[in-house]
């Protein structure tokens, strides 16, 4: 397994590496690499406007995988993600509420992303409690789809109620998933942040598959199943909302991505989570770099994770590779 997370590291090293140099200037396509030290422009594009989106889409990328992989660990549900649960649609309503309140400042927008967020996972957890059916999966579901209506209703009425000619476009935009405004002004700040939530994820690796036990068993095996559960439920609803606040609402990566490797590499927690991480990384440069260079304008980013998203799971469906137990 070794060798497979390692060919899967240099396999991620060489997609970003070419998408690098992959754009418009100084002609369609690719860039020469001979630009960085012939042309100060094609050496500013890349240096400055390339590379640091190219950091943000991997760490998009990652930071959402890993984050779903959790989600459908803790709730034992395959279809749990952060838009499943309501954590993108709070985190999105915290963004667009600090947006009309503050400005567009982005300091304000991660703080209110990340409250909201956490909000989110609290009242799943608390509805899911009284919604009685037969099968808890199922309650998750319902509760999950309650509170995505309620914040996204929310996200309407603030729409609704912001400025149209200044407000308005930014809350828009930002909902539709973009990484074109990205800068190291934008990206440095909240780097910290997703690393030591990555790396706390990567330590507890050994322990991730205890969170789809029973309580009584995780209990004899070591695990405080509930706080420990808690725990890394709020570092993944951390990086959600960490990445939401650059890069606004890009579903469908923490929803596929862990079924994905599920499928190949198998439900261990030490085996599939550095692979969810590299491959996830990968898929969103993958698309980033679609989106800015299959059109002279720009696909936002959030659209075109969702149409290949919606591709691979009615793959895997049709195919057997996701099931829901009750």
């Amino acid at each position: 397994m070794q060798k497979k997370n390692l060919l899967l590291f240099f396999l991620l090293i060489f997609i970003m590496g070419i998408s690098l140099f992959i754009g418009r200037y100084p002609q369609p396509i690719f860039t020469p690499v001979r630009l960085l030290w012939e042309d100060e422009l094609a050496k500013a594009l890349i240096l400055n406007i390339r590379l640091p989106r190219l950091i943000a889409a991997a760490l998009l990328g990652a930071s959402l995988s890993i984050s779903g992989y959790i989600f459908q660990m803790a709730f034992s549900n395959p279809l749990a993600d952060g838009g499943i649960l309501g954590v993108n649609q709070a985190a999105g309503f915290g963004a667009a509420l600090a947006i009309i309140t503050t400005g567009y400042t982005f300091v304000q927008i991660q703080i209110s992303a990340l409250l909201f967020g956490i909000l989110s996972i609290f009242l799943v957890l608390l509805l899911s409690r009284i919604i009685k059916t037969e099968s808890t999966i199922i309650n998750q579901i319902f509760a999950g789809i309650a509170i995505s209506a309620i914040f996204s209703s929310g996200i309407g009425i603030l729409k609704y109620m912001a400025d149209p000619l200044q407000e308005l476009p930014n809350i828009v935009f930002w909902l539709l998933g973009d990484l074109s405004s990205i800068t190291w002004e934008r990206i440095l700040p909240v780097i910290p942040q997703i690393l030591i939530g990555i790396s706390i994820l990567w330590a507890l690796r050994w322990r991730v598959n205890a969170l789809a036990l029973d309580e009584n068993v995780s209990f004899s095996l070591g695990a405080g199943k509930k706080r420990e559960t808690y725990f890394i439920l709020f570092i993944a609803v951390l990086l959600t909302a960490s990445v939401i606040s650059y890069a606004g609402l890009v579903g469908w990566i923490g929803l596929i991505i862990p079924n994905i490797v599920r499928t190949i590499f198998g439900t261990t927690g030490q085996k599939s989570i550095p692979a969810t991480l590299m491959i996830g990384a990968g898929y969103a440069v993958i698309c980033d770099t679609l989106a800015r260079t299959l059109i002279p304008g720009e696909i936002p980013l959030g659209i075109l994770t969702a149409i290949l998203g919606a591709i691979a799971m009615i793959v895997l469906v049709s195919a057997g590779k996701i099931r829901i137990k009750e």
